[in-house]
């Protein structure tokens, strides 16, 4: 990941979701200021994602879409907490 004046400036996917939309959510967030991206990469995961947003989770409570969603968010904070340090 490359970061400067606050904005993304590029994703390197090094483990996605098998339907692929880990690679095209990471190319929309780039240019993005990261606060935006924090809560866009979540969206756009779920715009690509192939799950099917009707089967409900009674676990989670959620959607496969929305686990995604959150998934793909934690993994992107995650590697901007390894990117400040």
């Amino acid at each position: 990941m490359e970061i400067t004046n606050g904005k993304i400036d590029r994703i390197q996917v090094c483990r996605g979701a098998p339907c692929g939309a880990t690679w095209d959510a990471a190319k929309r967030v780039e240019g993005l200021p990261v606060k935006e991206a924090e809560v866009r990469i979540g969206l756009e995961t779920q715009f690509f994602c192939s799950a099917d947003p009707s089967g409900w989770d009674p676990i989670h409570g959620k959607s496969p879409v929305h686990f995604a969603g959150d998934v793909h968010i934690a993994a992107l904070k995650r590697a901007l907490k390894k990117e400040k340090s």
